[in-house]
């Protein structure tokens, strides 16, 4: 048995080369040996985060906001002169405009904020419009009319809050187109069967339109109670149209003094109620001077005048009233508060000069 070592044909092949002077000769040097590979280290243990502070709370690192040079805002002194003032502060730079209605309601004063004198001289002229118109005849009345229906369906929605409503204000002013339409037609001793079967169909069709909407059931409702109010208002502002000339006459100056003088006392801060009674006064003084100073077809006397003007002049400070309150805006002021007096004076002119014979 040999010993171990290289093959015999590996060491006959050796010792040829060494002979030969071959340089590439094999050693009997062991192979090199690699270092093993470094055993992983184990994982340092997990350390629980810590919680997130809920939203909105400062945090205890960095701060939330960094803080402003003080001399942030201020206008750089290299500028001109004309555009220092652009530096400063949003505040200084747009002042907020703040309406009444809005000051009163962050105020929490009283919800009821007076039309004031502009509205109330608007009113006037167009009460002495149709006075005049009335004087004239039915087709000359209708001009001031159309102009007073048309306002009052307007400020009606804008006075609840609705605006714009195209559609509900093109249906109340369609309404009252119609009513005038249908006194005309109908001729005298007709005057409540037009207004009043007019009104009825008007309401039908508010319904049914409100009915086909796809608003919110409330929202439905509030729109319906507003249609349906404004066309009522504005149709039975046709009764001016449908009163005698001469109730005409004198209601519309009756009006003009009603409004005239309760919105000049309100400006000087008198009392609401002496504000009324003194208006009210003021109407009734207005009829007896139209009764004393024309000549009216029916041959009427001062105190016909006189109950007249009072109604007209009680229903307009009525109207007045509703278009001063919730906190109106001035754009109501002057729509609701310039017609609705007219409006609401309507079926008193009506009414009263019919009972008390004028015509």
């Amino acid at each position: 048995m040999r010993r171990y070592g290289w093959p015999r044909a590996a060491r006959s092949r050796c010792s040829r080369r060494s002979q030969e002077g071959d340089t590439r000769s094999m050693s009997n040097q062991p192979y090199e040996t690699y270092e093993p590979y470094p055993l992983s280290q184990p994982l340092p243990p997990e350390v629980p985060a810590p919680a997130a502070p809920p939203y909105g709370a400062p945090s205890s690192g960095a701060p939330l906001h960094a803080e402003v040079p003080s001399d942030v805002g201020r206008a750089h002194p290299s500028l001109p002169q004309s555009l220092k003032g652009l530096g400063g502060p949003p505040a200084e730079r747009l002042p907020t405009t703040e309406t009444a209605a809005q000051r009163a309601r962050a105020e929490g004063r009283s919800p009821i904020i007076e039309p004031g004198v502009q509205p109330a001289a608007l009113t006037a002229v167009l009460g002495l419009l149709l006075s005049g118109a009335a004087a004239v005849g039915q087709y000359a009345l209708l001009v001031p009319l159309v102009v007073l229906q048309a306002v009052t369906a307007a400020g009606w929605f804008r006075l609840n809050g609705m605006w714009p409503a195209r559609q509900g204000i093109a249906l109340a002013f369609a309404g009252a187109l119609v009513a005038d339409a249908a006194l005309l037609v109908a001729g005298r001793g007709n005057e409540p069967a037009a207004i009043l079967g007019t009104l009825s169909v008007w309401v039908l069709l508010a319904l049914v339109l409100q009915l086909r909407s796809h608003a919110a059931p409330d929202e439905r409702m509030y729109g319906l109670m507003a249609t349906v109010a404004s066309a009522a208002l504005a149709i039975v502002a046709a009764g001016h149209l449908a009163a005698e000339p001469d109730a005409v006459t004198v209601g519309g100056l009756a009006v003009a003094a009603a409004v005239l003088v309760n919105a000049a006392l309100r400006a000087l801060s008198l009392p609401s109620v002496v504000s009324v009674v003194l208006a009210a006064a003021a109407a009734s003084g207005a009829g007896v001077a139209v009764v004393g100073m024309a000549s009216l077809s029916g041959g009427a006397d001062g105190t016909q005048g006189a109950l007249l003007g009072l109604g007209a002049g009680v229903c307009a400070l009525i109207g007045h009233r509703v278009a001063a309150y919730d906190y109106p805006s001035r754009f109501v002021h002057m729509t609701a508060g310039v017609a609705l007096p007219l409006a609401a004076a309507a079926p008193a002119v009506y009414v009263l000069g019919r009972g008390l014979g004028l015509g």
